[in-house]
C-alpha cells in the first residue's frame, strides 16, 4: 500500500467512527445509514451527496413539499434519485406519511448504495435502474413525481410531455452554468417557470447559495 493508499484508508476508517460514533448517540435511522454506507460501499461519493448544500436543498424542498401538498402520499418517485438521500430524508420525517419511495437512476452503480441507504425501509423502497424517459408514467400513476436535477435535462418539456396531465410534480433548477454537465441552466425563477410552464403552480421559490441559486417548482402538470 502507497502512501496516497494509506491516507484514503485512514480518512476512510475516520468517516466511518465517526458516523457511527453520531448513530449511536443521537440513535437517529438517517445516520445508521449512513454509517452503513461507508462501511459497505466505500467508494461511494456519498460526502458529496450529503454535503451541506445538498442537504440545505433537500431540506428546502420538504418543507415547502408539506407546505404546498401536505404529508400524505402513496407513492412517490424520485427521477436522478443518485444514492437515494432524499427517500430516506422523507421517510424520516415525521411530518410525511409515505406507503412507497421509487429512487430511480440510469446509473446503475448508484441503486446498492441507495438500498443500503434506505435498508431500514424495508419494502416501501425500491432503488430501480431505469432511463426516465423510458418510464411508463400512467401505469405507475404515482402521486408525487420528483426531479431536482432539471439542469442536466436537454429538453424539460418534451420530458414533462411524458407525465400525465394533472400529476403532482417538484422541480428544481439552478443558474450553475460553469458546471460542465449542467446542459440545460436557467437564468431566474422566471425563466424556469416559462421553461416548465406548469398547468398550476402552488409554489415558486429560489434559494440562494455561495456559487448558484437554485430555483423550485411545485404544481401541476
Amino acid at each position: 500500500m502507497d502512501v496516497t493508499q494509506a491516507r484514503n484508508a485512514g480518512g476512510h476508517e475516520q468517516a466511518l467512527d465517526l458516523a457511527r460514533g453520531i448513530a449511536a448517540y443521537i440513535d437517529h435511522p438517517l445516520v445508521a445509514g449512513l454509517a452503513r454506507v461507508i462501511a459497505k460501499h466505500p467508494t461511494a461519493d456519498i460526502a458529496n451527496a450529503f454535503n451541506h448544500k445538498q442537504v440545505a436543498c433537500k431540506m428546502w424542498a420538504l418543507d415547502e413539499l408539506f407546505e404546498s401538498c401536505g404529508g400524505r402520499f402513496g407513492r412517490i418517485w424520485v427521477l436522478g434519485g443518485w444514492y437515494g438521500v432524499l427517500p430516506a430524508m422523507l421517510f424520516n420525517d415525521a411530518r410525511f406519511d409515505i406507503a412507497a419511495i421509487d429512487s430511480i437512476d440510469v446509473d446503475p452503480e448508484v441503486g446498492p448504495v441507495a438500498r443500503t441507504l434506505n435498508r431500514e425501509a424495508g419494502d416501501r423502497f425500491q432503488a430501480l435502474t431505469e432511463d426516465m424517459y423510458a418510464l411508463d408514467y400512467a401505469a405507475g400513476r404515482p402521486d408525487l413525481v420528483i426531479n431536482t436535477s432539471c439542469e442536466h435535462i436537454a429538453d424539460l418539456r418534451a420530458w414533462l410531455a411524458l407525465v400525465p396531465r394533472g400529476a403532482n410534480v417538484l422541480l428544481q433548477s439552478n443558474d450553475y452554468f460553469s458546471e460542465p454537465t449542467h446542459i440545460n441552466c436557467v437564468v431566474s425563477l422566471a425563466a424556469f417557470e416559462a421553461m416548465a410552464a406548469l398547468r398550476e403552480i402552488r409554489f415558486s421559490g429560489e434559494l440562494p447559495t455561495k456559487k448558484y441559486t437554485r430555483f423550485m417548482l411545485i404544481g401541476t402538470v
